[in-house]
C-alpha cells in the first residue's frame, strides 16, 4: 500500500511539473504558422508578412529543437517578422506569451 501511494505521489508531481510554465529565453525565428519551420530563415520575411496579411498567425521557432510557438502578442513581433531574434517569456504549451523581443547577435547561430 506504500508502494503504490508512493508511485501516485510521484506521478502525480511529475504530471504537475509538466504543467507548470517555462520561463526563459530563446532564440530562433520569427515566422508565420502556414510555413512554421520552413519558413525560419533569412529569406522569409516579405513571405511571413504576406501570409499574416492572409490570416496566419506570427509563430516564434526555436532554433535548439525547431518546436514552433505561437506569439501571444502578435503585434509586438510584427517589425521582426523573418528575423533572427532573441525572445524573453514564459512558454505555457504551445503559446510563447512574450515579455521581450530583440535582434540576435550575428553569432547566434
Amino acid at each position: 500500500m506504500k508502494i503504490r501511494f508512493a508511485a501516485v505521489t510521484a506521478a502525480t508531481l511529475f504530471l504537475a511539473a509538466l504543467t507548470m510554465a517555462a520561463d526563459g529565453t530563446w532564440t530562433g525565428y520569427i515566422s508565420d504558422s502556414n510555413c512554421g519551420v520552413k519558413g525560419a530563415n533569412n529569406n522569409a520575411r516579405e513571405c511571413t508578412i504576406k501570409c499574416v496579411k492572409g490570416g496566419a498567425k506570427y509563430v516564434f521557432v526555436n532554433d535548439l529543437d525547431k518546436k514552433v510557438y505561437v506569439v501571444d502578442a502578435q503585434d509586438k513581433v510584427a517589425e521582426h517578422a523573418g528575423h533572427h531574434v532573441t525572445v524573453k517569456g514564459t512558454v505555457d504549451g504551445g503559446t510563447l506569451k512574450l515579455e521581450s523581443i530583440e535582434m540576435a547577435p550575428p553569432d547566434s547561430k
